[in-house]
């Protein structure tokens, strides 16, 4: 299993499509599908694909969407070995089928594809590809895995998911039983003011991480983004890239607004033992507001190649405030989560709801 695509629903499909090129460096697909009811761009970055669908008609499944719920993430889609199979074993583990298997062949790619319900309004599509000839690089083709070394974002790390209070448990059983994640690393965040838990889910080929997050408390900012969103949904999406700290400053450049970090935590970072930094470096990073966090590492080589973590989170994208990007770069084959960044994350969302009077 990988990752395939992610797919929005939003009110003007064409805004953002423009809104991914202009602040993310996304490029605008060649083709698009659009029917009499739905319009839909395609935007890519390396190996990432973003679907954005808005309605033309009532009557369309994004406008029926939007009636519920705000602009967000509708689908998730995965790439498997044998679709077939994925939803037969889905179906026995109780999952309800929305859409039964369609075969199409579109451009040299022969494509079968299924979708299921997951929480709230987000579904997973089930898709199996295989090559019966020339593509056209439509945007039904996988993603290529030669990455343009002038692509900023390259991958997408990790997709974090919310649900309601009571219902991590039954959701971290939901991913195990219907598409086979097992359970990583836990999570249990609080501060004076508030709280979550949060359960890492992975793939079993490693390729998919999936934190699922509970608020632990009425007035955590979990609960204010189900109290938006009415109900579960993506929370947020972290974006892969070789060197954040340039691409941070690219993105600031074209008016992408971020989460803010005190100067404070860099000195206190400095504390922690074994930094791993040198100050030119350190004093970029925090030129960007970048957080950091590493693995204790004892080098055998006299070289400092710690397990290192850059992650940096935009403010909420759209109007409400419920998703945003993460941008993180991994160095040294970093893996998992850092607790410290958890916890930094968590607070400067405390912060931002301080500042909109939803946390008191």
């Amino acid at each position: 299993m990988k990752l395939d695509s992610v797919h929005f629903y939003v009110e003007n499909a064409k805004k953002w499509r423009d809104w991914f090129v202009n602040h993310l460096g996304f490029q605008a697909a060649a083709h698009h599908s659009s029917s009499f009811h739905t319009c839909t761009e395609v935007v890519k970055s390396g190996n990432v694909c973003f679907l954005l669908s808005s309605p033309l008609l009532p009557t369309s499944p994004v406008a029926e969407f939007l009636r519920q719920y705000p602009p967000g993430v509708a689908d998730v889609a995965f790439a498997v070995e044998d679709v077939e199979a994925a939803i037969a074993h889905a179906k026995i583990h109780g999952a309800t089928v929305l859409q039964p298997i369609l075969e199409e062949n579109v451009g040299g790619t022969f494509v079968k594809s299924s979708k299921i319900a997951a929480w709230g309004g987000l579904t997973h599509t089930l898709i199996e590809r295989g090559v019966t000839g020339d593509t056209d690089n439509s945007f039904t083709a996988s993603p290529s895995p030669r990455v343009p070394a002038s692509s900023l974002i390259t991958a997408i790390d990790h997709i974090v998911l919310n649900v309601a209070i009571g219902d991590l448990e039954r959701a971290v059983a939901w991913y195990e039983n219907i598409l086979d994640f097992k359970p990583q690393q836990v999570f249990k965040i609080k501060t004076d003011r508030s709280a979550l838990h949060s359960q890492v889910m992975v793939s079993r080929n490693g390729n998919v991480q999936l934190p699922i997050n509970e608020p632990a408390s009425r007035n955590s900012q979990i609960q204010e983004f189900l109290d938006v969103n009415r109900g579960p949904g993506i929370q947020h999406i972290a974006l892969r890239t070789r060197n954040l700290v340039s691409a941070i400053a690219k993105f600031r450049a074209s008016g992408l607004s971020l989460l803010s970090v005190p100067q404070s935590y860099y000195t206190q970072l400095k504390q922690r033992p074994k930094f791993p930094l040198s100050d030119i470096e350190i004093a970029a990073i925090a030129q960007q507001e970048i957080l950091v966090d590493w693995q204790e590492y004892t080098p055998l080589d006299g070289r400092n190649n710690a397990p290192l973590l850059l992650q940096i989170f935009t403010q909420p994208i759209f109007e409400q405030p419920t998703f945003f990007f993460e941008f993180i770069e991994r160095r040294f084959q970093a893996q998992g989560f850092g607790e410290g960044n958890f916890r930094a994350l968590f607070e400067a969302i405390e912060s931002e709801q301080i500042k909109r009077g939803s946390l008191q």
